[in-house]
């Protein structure tokens, strides 16, 4: 049994398919992992995989892997302590949570980012913003996908639609380039743009003042038939052209799925519904359980790969099957 299935076995029916849940018919939720297993390695002979490193900095943090866990809303309903309980497997593990702004719980940790919407009373994104940079988060995640939300039921919580919540606090769908330079005024840190698919959208972000962006299609949550995030990543990181690092979310599960995203370009990846699926069925000591094992199979997949170092990886270790 995948951890997604115990997940299923220990979670309300309600609450598992909020988690899993895919916008319209569920195509961008279900093609994002297939679309990863449509590249194949052209590993390399005659290398030295006697020890194999899979450290990494981003923005100033060493990580164990390129492996963070992304922003997912209300872990409380996942496991009663809900996003403290996750802070703990996620530094424990070595690595970093992007704490959704939806959030059940405040974290007391040293090693989080804070995903922010702006909504239309920009003055309520700019109190939690302040609240979350003086809590010791260390960059900001501004998600630029949703400009409504799409209408998916929050157990116990009502519904999620944008007409539920009043006026000030839904989504600005009138959210221009110029928020990424206002975020960073107002924190003090480094600002990456998520939901990115799109070659010119990464292009404005940057030159809007964007530390990095993410390639992200929010989990095929918002727009069912987006681009797989597999599929957008070469073309955004060519767009990008090294001048500010490229992460990437949507469908990755396995140690392969994560060499092949460093492959095409990305600095790290970020796993969203696995960390929920972890801390539903282990807590704290499931979720750090889960980023060990990922780091642990990137780590064999690599030496068998013939590559010893992150350093070592680039768009020649992967091809698209035809």
């Amino acid at each position: 049994m995948n951890l997604e299935e115990q997940a299923r076995a220990v979670l309300p029916p309600a609450v598992f398919d909020y988690y899993r849940a895919g916008a319209g018919e569920g195509i961008a939720r279900d093609e994002a992992a297939a679309a990863w297993r449509a590249w194949r390695f052209l590993p390399r002979l005659f290398r030295d995989v006697s020890s194999v490193s899979t450290a990494t900095t981003l923005f100033g943090t060493q990580l164990a892997a390129p492996v963070l866990a992304g922003p997912t809303a209300l872990h409380t309903l996942a496991h009663p302590e809900g996003e403290m309980a996750t802070a703990r497997g996620v530094a424990a593990a070595g690595s970093m949570l992007v704490q959704s702004s939806r959030a059940g719980r405040v974290i007391e940790s040293d090693r989080w980012w804070f995903q922010a919407y702006v909504l239309r009373d920009r003055s309520i994104t700019e109190a939690q913003v302040r609240d979350a940079a003086g809590r010791g988060a260390t960059a900001i995640v501004l998600t630029a996908d949703a400009p409504y939300v799409y209408r998916n039921a929050v157990p116990e919580a009502g519904d999620a639609a944008p007409d539920a919540r009043p006026l000030e606090r839904q989504q600005d769908p009138a959210l221009g380039a110029d928020a990424v330079g206002w975020l960073a005024g107002i924190s003090g840190l480094p600002v990456l743009v998520k939901g990115v698919l799109r070659p010119e959208d990464a292009v404005a972000a940057v030159e809007a003042g964007a530390a990095g962006v993410i390639v992200s299609n929010h989990g095929g949550r918002q727009l069912d038939r987006a681009v797989a995030s597999a599929d957008a990543l070469g073309a955004v990181v060519a767009a990008v052209a090294g001048r500010v690092p490229v992460l990437v979310d949507g469908g990755i599960r396995t140690g392969a799925d994560v060499l092949t995203a460093l492959a095409l370009g990305a600095r790290a990846v970020l796993l969203g519904r696995p960390v929920l699926w972890a801390l539903a069925t282990g807590g704290a000591e499931g979720v750090r359980e889960l980023l060990d094992v990922c780091r642990e199979d990137l780590a064999r997949t690599m030496a068998q790969a013939g590559v010893p170092s992150l350093a070592d990886v680039d768009e020649s270790l992967v091809t698209r099957r035809s």
